[in-house]
């Protein structure tokens, strides 16, 4: 009994001594701190330490989804585009992509960021970020403030880099390898810079989120990346007349396995070039993940069918490039349709490209050698468009009026004017592809020309061009 008066007795003094001992601390140090004031640095340092943690878990989403699209590049399009070609022209062809990886990286650091990204006129973006100069550690707030502008500057670089390796794949097997580097680093600074300027940056005249004259719902590039890249490689592969032997002698593709291990590998990127157009680690990332993923499947199910409707069989080259068909048709959409609408985009870009490849290329009759404009340029004028009919604010409220209200989106949320915007974006990516290609086609043509010699293309770009052979086979001793 006596131990436990002592217990409680003891446990007295404890209390009065913490109640006491912030009074007698301010009155040692004088005037005594307010409780309001406390709290109100407390919750600053919270808010600051929130900040901090959201800055970090976007950076880090950024990062990787800057190493996602990376990949689609190397190794997804080196071995999707390589397992297409005849086996002589293997390494060539691979060459063209793993070349873009250095040589555009180099060009976006010196010129084409500033151009694209800088403040400027409606059209080209101004030389403020010449050499990077400006871009750090610190947050560009027009165009993502949690995340340090350099992270925004290297994950537009893994566009700029994927964007020409397109192309190639309308002149593969017959472009010579130093045409190829000048007109990449003309077509990056003629057409690309401006388009993605014109989208994306500061003052573009196509600007949705910006305050541009024809708002063009583009989430990750439909216009930017799909429909410039794919109208250039079909002018190039006109420009450039057929292959040798085409379209009597068959040329089918010399390894379907790695063009497959290629696609699977656009596939998994592609999340990170459509979710990571969010440019945040929030929930339209994960809208835009799922869309993505959708559209693709619905796509691959698009192409494959028709294909099985039309062959009796469906192939595995169908198959994944119906995939393919389905994640250029949701790139504009990715950030701004629910999933439902993603699987109609998806199903529809399946079918509509598989027409463009299988009846209309034979029609006219051109040497698009691996699909490049069927699957791209028709692929992302057919999802820029509809876009425009799907896209919904309760995705993506990117209009609002001067109050802050949420607008309409697209026309079947009661906008039918996006449609117009789209049709002007499509039209002028168009225009800027044809005229800015053909121009440095012709450039290139005059003064290094543009071609291989008919005995080159007969040996291969492997050997004509890089003096080696993707593949040695030695005789058994």
């Amino acid at each position: 009994m006596l131990t436990g008066k002592r217990l409680i007795a003891a446990l007295a003094m404890v209390m009065l001594w913490m109640a006491c001992a912030p009074l007698m601390s301010a009155q040692a140090g004088g005037v005594a701190a307010s409780p309001s004031t406390d709290i109100a640095a407390r919750l600053t340092k919270l808010e600051q330490q929130a900040a901090d943690a959201k800055s970090s878990a976007d950076n880090a989403w950024m990062l990787t989804s800057s190493a996602l699209v990376l990949m689609m590049t190397g190794p997804g399009l080196a071995l999707f585009y390589g397992g297409l070609v005849r086996k002589k022209n293997v390494l060539g062809t691979m060459m063209q992509s793993f070349a873009l990886m250095a040589i555009v990286t180099v060009l976006w650091g010196l010129f084409s960021y500033s151009f694209s990204f800088g403040a400027g006129s409606s059209f080209f973006g101004g030389f403020q970020n010449l050499f990077l100069r400006g871009v750090g550690a610190a947050p560009d707030p027009d165009y993502a403030p949690t995340i340090p502008a350099q992270t925004f500057m290297v994950y537009q670089l893994m566009f700029a880099i994927i964007t020409p390796g397109l192309i190639a794949g309308a002149f593969a097997e017959r472009m010579k390898f130093s045409a190829m580097v000048v007109f990449t680093v003309l077509w990056s600074l003629v057409v690309y810079d401006p388009m993605a300027h014109m989208v994306w940056g500061k003052g573009g005249l196509l600007n949705a989120a910006l305050g541009g004259r024809f708002p063009t719902l583009d989430f990750a590039g439909g216009t930017v990346v799909h429909i410039t890249s794919g109208v250039s490689a079909l002018v190039c592969a006109v420009y450039l007349g057929k292959r040798v032997g085409y379209p009597k002698e068959p040329m089918p593709p010399h390894s379907v396995v790695l063009s497959f291990i290629g696609a699977c590998l656009l596939w998994v990127g592609w999340f990170g070039f459509n979710a990571g157009s969010a440019l945040a680690a929030g929930s339209l990332a994960t809208s835009a993940f799922v869309a993505t993923h959708f559209a693709s499947a619905a796509a691959t199910v698009g192409w494959a069918g028709a294909e099985w409707i039309r062959n009796g069989k469906p192939s595995v080259l169908g198959g994944i490039s119906g995939a393919v068909a389905g994640l250029v048709a949701i790139t504009p959409a990715a950030g701004f349709v629910k999933p439902m609408p993603a699987l109609v985009i998806g199903l529809i870009a399946g079918v509509f490209c598989y027409w463009m490849v299988a009846k209309v290329k034979a029609r006219f009759g051109y040497d698009d050698s691996l699909d490049a404009f069927g699957v791209h340029g028709a692929g992302g004028t057919l999802g820029a468009i509809l876009t425009g009919i799907f896209a919904v604010s309760a995705v993506n409220p990117i209009f609002k009026d001067a109050q802050g209200n949420v607008q309409a989106s697209g026309l079947i949320e009661g906008n039918a004017h996006q449609l117009l915007n789209q049709l002007v974006g499509v039209a002028i990516s168009w225009v800027l592809a044809i005229a800015g290609t053909l121009i440095i086609l012709k450039l290139v043509d005059v003064t290094i020309g543009l071609r291989v010699t008919e005995e080159e293309e007969a040996q291969g770009l492997d050997l004509s061009q890089h003096g080696e052979e993707g593949y040695y086979w030695e005789a058994s001793a």
